[in-house]
C-alpha cells in the first residue's frame, strides 16, 4: 500500500508522454492549417472569429481562445493559429526533453494552445480524442509540479501527489468503461453477435497493412477477439480502483495490450498511445523502478512470502485468485465459451438479453461511483496524514494549504464529471442533484469533462463505402484523383500514418456514410480543387507530381460512391498484388465547373460563397518569420514531420544519458531552504511508510536524518 501514495515516477512518465502526445497533436495540425483553415482553405477559421466591435473581455466570454489576440500581433487568423501550433510544439519538446520543464505552467500554456484551436476547428477538431487531449490537458496542469517560479525547483515528491494523479486513473475508467458499454446499449446487431471484428477491419478510416492480415483470421477467433475486447473494457476497469497493486497492474497489461493491437490494425493517430499514457496511473514507483532497471526494492509484509507466509501475503493472494477466477467464470457464462474438439475451436456466444444487460446496468453504474469515491476518499486521507507527519511547523501549514486546494479541485472534478459519465444509463443521470447538471453546463465549453464512447455502431456491414473523386478536362474523359492514406487505388497497400491525423481523409471517411448535404464542406472541397487552390491540394497529395491535375486545374469534377472490400489471399491475380477489391454504387456528387448553378447554390446555402479579403503584406518580424517556416515545411508530410521531431527528441536524450554515464560522480549540496523542504517531505514520506510495519518505520526515519539520497537503501548497502 505504500506504493498507492508515492506517484513521482509514474507522474513523470504521464506529463513525458502526454508531452510526446502534444508534439503529434500540434505537428499534425500544423501541417494542415492552411488547407483546412487557410483564407482559400475548406472551413477558413475567420468565419468563426468575427469581433464585431466588441472588447477582448467579451470576446473571450463569448469564445475562450488566444486567436483573439492575433491581430494586436500583425497576425491573421491562420498565422496566429500557426504561432500556437508551434508555440506547442516548442513547449512539448521541451517537456518531453527536460524534466524541469514538466511543470504546470508549461502545460497550462499547451493546454491552453490547444482549446484555442478547438474553439475554431469546427468539424474536422471534432472527435473524441481532441476533447480527451483537452480533459487529460487540464489534469496534467493539477498534476505537474511548479518549478519554474520557484527558487532552486520544487520537490519531487509531494503529499497530494497521489490525489490529483488519482483524477487520471478516474478518467481512464470512464473512457474505457464507457467504450465497452455503448457497444451493447447501441444494440448493433454486430456487437451482439460478435463478428463486429469481421467487418472493423476493412472497413476503419484508414487501415493498416495488419488490418489485411488481422482480416484474414478465422471467425470464430474474431469473436473470441470481440469477448476479450468487452472483458477489457466492461470488466477490467472496475480494478483500476483495487487496493492491491498487482490488480492494478494487471488491469494496465490489459489495456496496453488492447492498445498495442489497436495500433497495429488501424490508423488512429495519437488516440491508443494517449489511453496508455493515461494508464500509468495504474503503475506504482517499484514497478517503474524495475522497469527502468533500478534496484529493486525490500518486499512489504504482504507482498513477500517468506516462510512461513505471512497472513497479509496469504489474504492478498487469496483475493487476487479470486479475482481472476471471478472473471473467467464471468466471461465463461456470459458468453458461452464452449470448446469444439471436434472443429478444434473455441465456440462464444452473448449469453444475456439486452433487458438483463440494462437492469446490470442501471444496477452497478451508481454503485461504480461509489466506489470510486471510496478511492478517492482514501486517497485523501492518505495524504492528509502526510501533510500532518511534513517537519516543521511552515512546511507543515505548506503542505496541508497545497492539500486542501488540490483535494477540493479533485473532489469537484469528479463530481462534474459525473453528469458525462452517467450518459451510458440515463436513470442514473436523471438521479444526479441537479446543481452538479448546472456546474457541468457552466464549464462544458472549456472541456474540463466529457463523455466517451468508441465504436459504438459498425459501418461498412455489407463493404465499405468510399468517396473517389474524379476529374476532367473535357466531361467525357475521367481521371480518378487519388488520396495519401485513405483507400482508392486496389492495388495500393493500406498506410501507416500514425501518429499524425490526416483530417480530412477522415471526414471524407464520414461522408461516405451519407449523402453529401451531410458534409457542407465537401462542396468547399469541390470548389478550391476547381481552382487549383495549392494548399488544399497538399491535403490529397503532399507531392503535387503525384497529383493527375497539378499542371492546370481539371475543368469539371465529379465523385463516385464505391464499396470496398479486402481481398482474401487468393484472389491476386499474378503480377499483381491488389489488396482491396471494389464496386461502383452510385453517383455521389454531380459533374460541376467553376460557376456551375448547382455548385453556387450549395456553397450559398452552406455560406461558404464569400470571398476573402485580400492580405496586406506585413513588414513586421513575426508575420514574416511564421511565412518563413511554412515555405520550409512545405515538401514535408505530417507523417515525415512528427517522426523528424520523435528522432530529435530520442537522439537529445540518448546524447544526455551517454553523457551523464560518462560524467564523474559529483555531490551537490542545494540551498539551505530547498533542501529543509525536501527533508520535511522526505521526512513525511517515510513516517507514512512507517504507518505499515514499525521496524519499518525506524528504519525509514533513520533514514531522511543523513544527507545521502540514496534514502534508506543507503544503510543497507553500507552494512
Amino acid at each position: 500500500m505504500a506504493a498507492m501514495g508515492e506517484a513521482a515516477r509514474p507522474r513523470s512518465l504521464f506529463l513525458a508522454g502526454l508531452a510526446a502526445v502534444y508534439i503529434a497533436a500540434f505537428g499534425s495540425l500544423y501541417v494542415q492549417i492552411p488547407g483546412l483553415y487557410g483564407r482559400q482553405g475548406l472551413l477558413p477559421a475567420r468565419r468563426v472569429l468575427r469581433p464585431a466591435g466588441r472588447g477582448l473581455w467579451e470576446q473571450l466570454r463569448e469564445s475562450p481562445t488566444l486567436l483573439w489576440l492575433g491581430p494586436r500581433l500583425g497576425l491573421d487568423t491562420e498565422q496566429a493559429m500557426e504561432l500556437l501550433c508551434l508555440l506547442g510544439v516548442l513547449g512539448a519538446l521541451g517537456a518531453l526533453l527536460c524534466e524541469p520543464m514538466r511543470d504546470c505552467l508549461v502545460f497550462a500554456l499547451l493546454r491552453a494552445c490547444y482549446l484555442s484551436l478547438y474553439q475554431v476547428g469546427q468539424v474536422f477538431l471534432y472527435f473524441q480524442w481532441d476533447s480527451l487531449l483537452l480533459e487529460a490537458g487540464f489534469l496534467a496542469v493539477l498534476v505537474a509540479p511548479l518549478r519554474l517560479l520557484r527558487w532552486g525547483g520544487s520537490p519531487a515528491w509531494r503529499p497530494h501527489d497521489s490525489v490529483t494523479f488519482w483524477a487520471v486513473r478516474w478518467l481512464l475508467f470512464r473512457l474505457m468503461f464507457a467504450s465497452g458499454v455503448v457497444k451493447l446499449t447501441s444494440r448493433c446487431p454486430t456487437w451482439w453477435g460478435l463478428t463486429a471484428l469481421t467487418y472493423h477491419y476493412e472497413s476503419q478510416c484508414i487501415p493498416t497493412p495488419g488490418a489485411w492480415l488481422a482480416h484474414q483470421l478465422p471467425v470464430w477467433f474474431q469473436k473470441l477477439s470481440v469477448v476479450a475486447t468487452y472483458v477489457i473494457e466492461v470488466a477490467v476497469p472496475p480494478l483500476f480502483f483495487a487496493p492491491l497493486r498487482r490488480l492494478r497492474l494487471f488491469a494496465f497489461y490489459c489495456q496496453v495490450l488492447l492498445q498495442v493491437l489497436i495500433i497495429l490494425t488501424g490508423n488512429y493517430n495519437f488516440f491508443n498511445a494517449l489511453t496508455i499514457v493515461l494508464a500509468f496511473s495504474l503503475l506504482d514507483p517499484q514497478h517503474v523502478g524495475r522497469c527502468l532497471g533500478r534496484p529493486r526494492r525490500r518486499h512489504g509484509p504482504a507482498e513477500s512470502p517468506g516462510w512461513p507466509p505471512r497472513p497479509g501475503w496469504v489474504l492478498s493472494t487469496l483475493l487476487e485468485l479470486s479475482t481472476y477466477g471471478l472473471l473467467l467464470y464471468g466471461t465463461v457464462r456470459c458468453f458461452g465459451l464452449e470448446l469444439d474438439w471436434d472443429r478444434r475451436r473455441l465456440e462464444s456466444r452473448v449469453a444475456f438479453t439486452y433487458h438483463e444487460f440494462s437492469t446490470w446496468l442501471r444496477t452497478v453504474t451508481l454503485p461504480l461511483v461509489g466506489v470510486a469515491f471510496l478511492s478517492l476518499s482514501w486517497e485523501i486521507l492518505v495524504a492528509m496524514y502526510r501533510c500532518a507527519c511534513v517537519r516543521g511547523c511552515f512546511w507543515k501549514l505548506w503542505a496541508t494549504l497545497q492539500w486542501a486546494l488540490m483535494a477540493t479541485a479533485t473532489v469537484g472534478l469528479f463530481t462534474v464529471s459525473l453528469v458525462p459519465f452517467t450518459y451510458i444509463e440515463h436513470e442514473s443521470n436523471g438521479k444526479l442533484w441537479p446543481g452538479i447538471h448546472q456546474m457541468f453546463g457552466a464549464v462544458e465549453r472549456f472541456q474540463v469533462v466529457n463523455s466517451y464512447g468508441l465504436f459504438r455502431r459498425m459501418t461498412g456491414v455489407g463493404g465499405r463505402p468510399e468517396v473517389i473523386l474524379e476529374g476532367s478536362y473535357d466531361g467525357h474523359s475521367w481521371t480518378e484523383i487519388e488520396f495519401m492514406y485513405k483507400p482508392g487505388n486496389v492495388s495500393a497497400a493500406p498506410a501507416m500514418v500514425a501518429p499524425h491525423q490526416p483530417r480530412l481523409d477522415w471526414q471524407l471517411w464520414f461522408a461516405a456514410l451519407g449523402p453529401h448535404q451531410s458534409s457542407p464542406w465537401f462542396s468547399a472541397l469541390v470548389l478550391r480543387l476547381l481552382q487549383g487552390q495549392p494548399d488544399v491540394i497538399r491535403l490529397v497529395q503532399t507531392d503535387e507530381s503525384r497529383y493527375p491535375f497539378h499542371g492546370r486545374p481539371p475543368t469539371f469534377l465529379r465523385a463516385q460512391l464505391y464499396k470496398y472490400w479486402f481481398t482474401a489471399p487468393g484472389e491476386a491475380s499474378p503480377g499483381a498484388a491488389p489488396w482491396w477489391r471494389r464496386q461502383h454504387v452510385q453517383e455521389f456528387f454531380p459533374a460541376v465547373s467553376l460557376g456551375h448553378p448547382t455548385l453556387e447554390s450549395l456553397l450559398s446555402q452552406h455560406g461558404l460563397k464569400d470571398s476573402p479579403p485580400a492580405r496586406r503584406r506585413s513588414e513586421a518580424l513575426l508575420p514574416r518569420l511564421l511565412s518563413r517556416l511554412r515555405r520550409l515545411c512545405h515538401p514535408f508530410s505530417g507523417p515525415a514531420l512528427l517522426w523528424s521531431l520523435y528522432l530529435v527528441a530520442a537522439t537529445a536524450g540518448l546524447l544526455r544519458a551517454l553523457a551523464r554515464r560518462g560524467a564523474p560522480p559529483a555531490r551537490h549540496k542545494g540551498p539551505p531552504r530547498e533542501r529543509g523542504e525536501r527533508n520535511g517531505l522526505r521526512g513525511a514520506e517515510g513516517t507514512a511508510r512507517g504507518a505499515e510495519g514499525t521496524a519499518r518505520s525506524s528504519e525509514g526515519t533513520r533514514s531522511t536524518e543523513g544527507a545521502r539520497p540514496e534514502g534508506r537503501h543507503a544503510n543497507k548497502r553500507k552494512k
